[in-house]
């Protein structure tokens, strides 16, 4: 009882917060960054070691540089997150442009349906919240439920405020049957970890091995729906351009795991280019392969062998 009146507490001053200005929200994420970097230090150790394995090549002052920077850019995305309660269309889709939505409109006007491949690189949010605003289809992001049932509840009334039909992880396949004859946008945050009882594949990926979900390549190929990847180009605080880029436009026709793959060096390449805005917080590497497995674990088959 208390957790859950503290939390309504909380989500009313996040509202309330949320009517601020941005330009004064920026100045908050500035003092933030101060306290969250260098006086309660969060998980500093965590990022410190991330990047430091990703880039052995970089020296102590670069890896350090990249810390600043990617923590000032966290505190900016806390604060533009906060704002998704309160943002307008007009101003959204001023802060977030998309090129080469025609690539994507050619097949929704169709009635055909795409899978876009996604990752927790710069505002990832603002983008899930755009893409309802941008291209014809329905949207159907994918996400993993909070343990918190009011903040969830929270962050799914502003996901979803813009037109997006949001979807837990675990519906995924049945929200997939029951929109097969709409043109949609199925979007996979694919640089989610899988748990370690579904770590069935593993692959370098910045210089670490690591397990790496299957869930695009399996409905990629199972449907033969064209993946694109967004890539997020930072280009300056609170702006967003995303490219999206086609990276397998017959997936019928690719060998196991070459999706997979795919879509992982898309990624790989993108944050070496700049690798401040990745979520280096996140503990992606705290399971390790206790010995290589290369395999396909099947969920729901009915489900799955029903969806074409």
């Amino acid at each position: 009882m208390i957790n859950k009146g503290l939390s309504k507490v909380g989500i009313f001053l996040l509202n309330v917060l949320s009517l601020l200005p941005l330009f004064l929200l920026y100045r908050l994420a500035d003092a933030f960054y101060v306290l969250i970097f260098y006086v309660f230090g969060y998980r500093r150790k965590v990022v410190k070691e991330n990047l430091t394995n990703a880039f052995p090549e970089k020296s102590t002052a670069e890896i350090f540089g990249i810390e600043k920077r990617f923590y000032k850019f966290l505190t900016s995305l806390f604060i533009e997150v906060i704002k998704m309660k309160s943002i307008s269309k007009k101003e959204l889709n001023k802060r977030v442009r998309f090129k080469n939505v025609d690539l994507v409109e050619a097949y929704l006007k169709n009635n055909e349906s795409v899978i876009f491949c996604s990752s927790h690189y710069g505002n990832y949010e603002w983008v899930c919240m755009a893409i309802g605003l941008n291209f014809s289809g329905q949207h159907y992001p994918i996400y993993k439920p909070l343990s918190s049932e009011a903040f969830d509840n929270w962050f799914l009334n502003m996901r979803s405020k813009f037109g997006n039909h949001m979807v837990s992880m675990r519906q995924t396949l049945r929200a997939i049957q029951a929109s097969k004859n709409e043109a949609t946008m199925f979007t996979f945050g694919s640089d989610q970890a899988p748990s370690k009882d579904e770590s069935n594949y593993w692959t370098m990926f910045l210089n670490q091995e690591s397990s790496i979900q299957l869930g695009v390549e399996k409905i990629a190929k199972k449907t033969n729906r064209p993946v694109f990847y967004l890539k997020i180009n930072h280009l300056k605080r609170g702006y967003y351009e995303v490219d999206c880029v086609p990276i397998c436009l017959n997936p019928a026709e690719t060998a196991e795991f070459e999706i997979t793959e795919m879509h992982t060096r898309f990624l790989e390449d993108m944050i070496k280019e700049a690798p401040a805005y990745w979520l280096w917080s996140h503990r992606r590497w705290k399971y390790k392969p206790e010995q290589k497995v290369q395999k396909v674990v099947t969920h729901d088959r009915n489900i799955m062998d029903a969806i074409a």
